[in-house]
């Protein structure tokens, strides 16, 4: 394979389950393979340098690291997995980190990471809810001070490019969400995309510019306000507690793997994984939305009526005509003009 030309560096030294990791292999649209290997037309060579599959291991992992900070890796893509807590509010100890500084033999700190590589850095990418937003340990009550990447650098940052954060959410992470974001940014680097198109949440508006209702196999029930009263009904489920509805996140559209599950599509509701004031925001999750009680309530006014029209409707189209039939006779209207 030709020597890469934009290299990816991917820290999954925050706090995290390193479920995107995970989830990433299992992208299809594109695949690792696709974007390691080199499958796709017009795609720079790319060399991962991402734990969960790399070759190397210990120092030899680690010099990668090394390099970029020192501004030997160009272009390079900082990948950021898990939420960054905040090192300045304990006095001595860490929270995270990842490999050790050569200089002291002590442990390099996530932060002192992002704060090496993010200047040098082509574009930074965070994956997953915990990197975008600080997800689950961003939590009230934390110990932390987690917070998002975009926290850390400022919702202004750009990268040398004049590349923006780039935020692709979930908990864990659409896998195909994650690699397609990828592989616009590689194109983006070899010159053969514009810049990133991205929400006012730094998320790309092609996968987050619509709400899992507009996407959902479900919505018909809701319009309809036929709503389930217990899981394993196939109607509408947000008096369960689903937040669907005001959610951005492409997932019942898109499906999980391959284009099959989602959380609503197989009786899930949405928690709102997606979005910056998770969790926090959603909780109590097994409770309907204060919004959805009053939506809801509303739509119940015409939507049992126009359940019933259309079911009358249903009914009359639901049958065959009255000339289709067998019969020696003709009686479709048909009349002989010779």
């Amino acid at each position: 394979m030709p020597d890469p030309i934009v290299h990816v560096i991917w820290i999954n030294a925050g706090l995290s389950c390193d479920g995107d990791s995970v989830g990433l292999t299992a992208a299809t649209q594109p695949s690792v393979e696709d974007l390691a290997l080199g499958y796709l037309p017009g795609v720079p060579n790319v060399r991962f340098h991402w734990p969960l599959v790399d070759y190397d291991n210990g120092d030899e992992l680690m010099a990668w690291w090394w390099k970029a900070a020192n501004g030997e890796l160009d272009p390079f893509v900082l990948v950021v997995e898990g939420s960054i807590p905040n090192e300045k509010i304990h006095a001595e100890g860490y929270w995270a980190a990842m490999g050790n500084n050569p200089e002291t033999g002590q442990p390099m700190t996530t932060n002192e990471w992002i704060d090496k590589l993010a200047p040098k850095a082509w574009a930074v990418l965070a994956a997953g809810t915990c990197a975008s937003y600080g997800g689950i340990h961003a939590m009230q009550g934390n110990p932390t001070g987690a917070m998002g990447i975009a926290d850390y650098l400022g919702w202004n940052w750009r990268s040398k490019a004049g590349v923006p954060i780039v935020c692709v959410p979930g908990c864990p992470i659409q896998p195909d969400n994650l690699s397609e974001t990828i592989l616009y940014l590689l194109y983006q680097a070899a010159g053969s995309a514009p810049m990133i198109p991205l929400d006012d949440q730094l998320r790309p508006q092609w996968l987050f510019g619509r709400t899992v209702h507009q996407g959902c196999d479900r919505a018909g029930y809701y319009e309809q306000a036929d709503f389930a009263a217990e899981y394993g009904s196939p109607k509408c489920i947000v008096k369960l507690g689903c937040w669907g509805p005001v959610v951005n996140c492409n997932v019942p559209k898109r499906g999980w793997m391959a284009g099959i599950g989602g959380c609503p599509n197989v009786g899930g509701i949405c928690i709102g994984c997606t979005m910056p004031g998770f969790p926090d925001k959603f909780m109590p999750f097994m409770d309907e939305p204060p919004g959805g009680k009053m939506s809801s309530s509303v739509i119940s006014l015409y939507g049992k009526l126009f359940r019933n029209l259309r079911s009358v409707t249903n009914d009359t189209l639901n049958h065959e005509p009255s000339w289709r039939h067998a019969r020696a006779e003709l009686t479709t209207g048909y009349q002989k003009v010779w």
